[in-house]
């Protein structure tokens, strides 16, 4: 398998005042092409540093990271920026929707960059929704719509630029349980069915059994998952 995700030596501090913060101490990870990661670990423990990094939002203060191909420390701030928008999709705790707007039109929003036409940008937009069963939505704003189908219009929008590799970090922390496992087995499906490599940060030991693997950091550190956790399949150590 092509590891979609090579992460090498990486290492991220802050400064804060006078004092360093290290956050990441030479993390080495390899993630293959369509696996489904949970990543656990404390608060503080720099699970969201890292995704960071994944995702290009962020730089490591040393180290190699190479996502998709593509060595992210070799490129500009706005190169960056452009290949994120293509290999990138985003899903965020709170789902960042415009209240405004419909549900297929906040779909839309990453394709108005794009060269796309307005009917192929709708259009997308609309089979990203039905990908997520929620194509019936699709003329509803955010507050006429249930927290999960929110998460759902968010997961849609993350998916509309046929994103390389989907990162979310704690998707179903502010569902009660019957929305969060509605999400989880619907990020299985966009991972076995559409062959999405999905990176998941999450607390919850219930919703990381969703996933193919599960790492945890701890102080800044990867270590493998105790014998008592239980994904979906064995975790080869990264």
């Amino acid at each position: 398998m092509t590891a979609m995700v090579h992460l090498e030596k990486v290492t991220k501090s802050y400064r804060r005042g006078r004092e360093v913060v290290e956050v990441l101490d030479a993390i080495d990870l390899d993630i293959e092409e369509g696996d489904f990661l949970a990543l656990m670990g404390p608060s503080g423990s720099g699970k969201s540093t890292l995704l960071n990094l994944i995702g290009g939002i962020d730089r490591p203060t040393s180290g190699i990271v190479e996502v998709a191909g593509q060595r992210l420390n070799d490129l500009s701030s706005s190169q960056l920026a452009k290949w994120r928008s293509r290999h990138i999709g985003f899903v965020f705790q709170f789902y960042n929707l415009l209240p405004v707007l419909t549900a297929v039109r906040n779909v839309e929003l990453p394709l108005l960059l794009t060269n796309l036409s307005r009917r192929q940008r709708r259009q997308n937009a609309l089979t990203a929704l039905d990908v997520v069963n929620l194509a019936d939505r699709a003329s509803h704003k955010p507050g006429e719509l249930s927290g999960g189908q929110q998460q759902r219009v968010a997961i849609a929008r993350a998916l509309v630029a046929d994103p390389s590799v989907l990162v979310c970090d704690e998707p179903t922390g502010d569902l009660d349980r019957e929305s969060a496992d509605e999400i989880l087995g619907l990020l299985e499906i966009l991972n076995r069915d559409h062959g999405k490599t999905v990176i998941m940060v999450t607390h919850d030991p219930r919703a990381a059994e969703h996933a193919r693997h599960i790492l945890y950091l701890d102080k800044g550190r990867l270590r493998k998952a105790p014998e008592s956790a239980a994904p979906r399949a064995e975790a080869s150590p990264a």
